[in-house]
């Protein structure tokens, strides 16, 4: 559990330095991103029979992280439109 942890913030900031500009999350979000996108990184890798759902391999990582960049700029879009509704 203590490593998907940290597979999970290893993969939430490597998604924030990939994506450009700078975003507005603090280190509980980009912590539960990463899980999100490690989370869907193990199951594209279950799905395709390269590993298993908490197995670190290359192809889920890969996908780990690419999902996490997506739901990065989700989370920053959605950020960004309350901010800007609040002033």
């Amino acid at each position: 559990m203590i490593g998907f942890i940290v597979a999970g913030l290893i993969i939430g900031a490597l998604a924030r330095l990939i994506k450009p500009g700078k975003q507005n999350l603090g280190l509980l979000a980009t912590l539960l991103l990463g899980l999100v996108g490690s989370v869907i990184g193990g199951v594209v890798a279950s799905l395709l029979r390269t590993g298993d759902i908490f197995e670190l391999n290359f192809l889920g990582f890969i996908v780990a992280v690419i999902a996490s960049v997506l739901l990065v700029g989700t989370a920053e879009a959605v950020v960004g439109r309350r901010r800007s509704v609040r002033r």
